[in-house]
């Protein structure tokens, strides 16, 4: 089983002092946030994880919460269906043909809300202290349509 991230090799590494382990997954909360309601997971996730994924969307729970009490802070291939894990392996993945000619989730994540901290006169200490909020999840989910787009347009499936 392929993992594509891992809470723990976040917090677990070079972490802020003072913050949070549940923002090492604020990010990873985002993009399968995005899949959840894009219905892109597996059978097997929809089974497990039922009741959790109903208060997502209801938004009682942000992204980074469902993957670290549903998911135990991993994500991975099983947890996505056939489309999801052809997009994450082309988008969320890093140095892939997709990412370097389009972008990928970490680069669209990191520009997004360096913007965002320019706009309004701050700059993020690092890319853990992006808060997990759903006004957040809203401006990156723009971002992940935008690139859905393209890449069903780079594969052909359109």
């Amino acid at each position: 089983m392929s993992k594509y991230d891992d809470a723990s090799w976040h917090y677990g590494g070079d972490f802020p002092e003072g913050l949070p382990e549940k923002n090492g997954a604020t990010h990873t909360g985002m993009f399968l946030n995005w899949c959840i309601q894009h219905d892109l997971i597996s059978d097997e996730l929809k089974e497990d994880a039922q009741e959790e994924i109903k208060k997502l969307k209801r938004r009682e729970i942000t992204g980074a919460e469902f993957v670290l009490d549903s998911l135990d802070g991993k994500f991975s291939a099983s947890d996505l269906n056939d489309m999801g894990n052809a997009f994450a392996q082309d988008y969320y993945k890093d140095d892939t043909d997709f990412g370097n000619r389009f972008s990928s989730f970490a680069d669209d994540y990191v520009n997004l809300f360096d913007a965002k901290a320019e706009e309004n006169d701050y700059e993020y200490e690092t890319f853990y202290h992006i808060e997990d909020t759903y006004e957040n999840y809203d401006l990156m989910k723009q971002i992940i349509d935008y690139r859905f787009g393209e890449w069903q347009e780079y594969k052909n499936l359109n």
